[in-house]
């Protein structure tokens, strides 16, 4: 019969089970899954540092052959300090839930108990996973969100910058103009570069995720329809796109699906936002967990050990850590719309 002095082998550490979370599966969400959204920025502090330079171009003017040159005026920086913050869960094995584990066949009792860990931890992964895409859906917003929808940062406010109006496709329009939506899917276009001042390059795509009824009207536009029906997708018209892609007017646009209870995480239904994908304006700070085993070492995506009853040996945790902050360094490149 297992005991609870099992818990004290190696197997359990911390430093063994944080390591054994990349193993794991997980349930991810589509921000998680989207490739060059987001840059890992492992720091080995609790606190980070953002630098800020006025470096856009300028104009420089003509002078006289002879002439000494004009001076380049010095870069101002502004360099601002912000707190990383905890995500922290446990699971309660009591003692007489390992009071039936017994070895049987080739299994052992340490590899059940192992099993057991394990299986609490996926749980507590998917949790954290909900949370992480939570935090991405703020983050491609311009914010730092909590879980119960509160503010940690809002980027546009800590930089000094401002995201544009939200602005009206005006999709359920009887009579739309010819052209109509890609005009506005220009202006977004052209917002979102401008307010990148050039980062990324030619590298950069936009995306665009949307509500439900957003989604439904903008697939159903007649402008829309007319360009689909000419590409080798025509035959989706007939089918259905809820919950995918497809690409117009220099957009990528995605049917969000957020949690099924339609409030949790989610993109209000009658709306869009808009964000690039590789200028690297979205970064992942991550610090190091609070036990010694990690003091001074870069941080990494989750932490995890087991903590166990000192007094009476009656129950382990088995806990899950994470320290991001998920930063927006430019939150003057994003955009939202609506559809009426």
């Amino acid at each position: 019969m297992a005991t609870m002095d099992i818990f004290a082998g190696d197997a359990f550490s911390a430093t063994s089970l944080s390591g054994s979370l990349d193993k794991l599966g997980y349930v991810p969400g589509f921000l998680r899954g989207l490739p060059g959204l987001v840059l890992p920025a492992p720091v080995r502090t609790t606190s980070i540092f953002i630098e800020e330079r006025e470096n856009a171009p300028a104009l420089i003017q003509t002078s006289e052959r002879g002439e000494a040159p004009p001076r380049r005026v010095g870069e101002k920086r502004k360099a601002r300090g912000f707190q990383t913050v905890r995500i922290a869960q446990s699971s309660r094995i009591h003692a007489y839930e390992l009071q039936n584990i017994r070895a049987f066949g080739q299994e052992t009792e340490l590899a059940q108990v192992e099993v057991e860990v394990a299986r609490r931890q996926l749980l507590m992964r998917r949790d954290v996973e909900l949370t992480f895409e939570n935090m991405l859906l703020g983050l491609v917003q311009g914010k730092a969100i909590d879980a119960d929808g509160s503010v940690l940062y809002d980027w546009a406010t800590e930089f000094e910058q401002s995201i544009p109006a939200e602005i009206d496709f005006d999709l359920d329009a009887a009579s739309p103009a010819s052209g109509i939506v890609r005009k506005k899917c220009n202006q977004v276009v052209r917002k979102i570069l401008t307010g990148l001042k050039g980062l990324g390059g030619l590298g950069v795509r936009i995306h665009a995720i949307c509500g439900d009824t957003f989604w439904d009207e903008l697939t159903a536009h007649s402008e829309v329809r007319e360009t689909y029906l000419q590409t080798q997708q025509a035959s989706d018209l007939r089918e259905g796109n809820a919950f995918q892609s497809f690409n117009y007017g220099g957009i990528t646009w995605t049917n969000y699906r957020g949690t099924d209870d339609g409030t949790t995480v989610l993109v209000p239904t009658t709306k869009a936002k808009f964000f690039p994908v590789g200028a690297g304006i979205f970064q992942w700070a991550m610090s190091p967990g609070e036990s010694f085993d990690f003091v001074n070492t870069l941080g990494q995506e989750l932490y995890s050990g087991v903590v166990t009853d000192k007094d009476r040996n009656a129950w382990a945790d088995v806990e899950m850590y994470s320290y991001p902050l998920p930063v927006c360094t430019m939150p003057g490149a994003l955009h939202q719309a609506r559809n009426t």
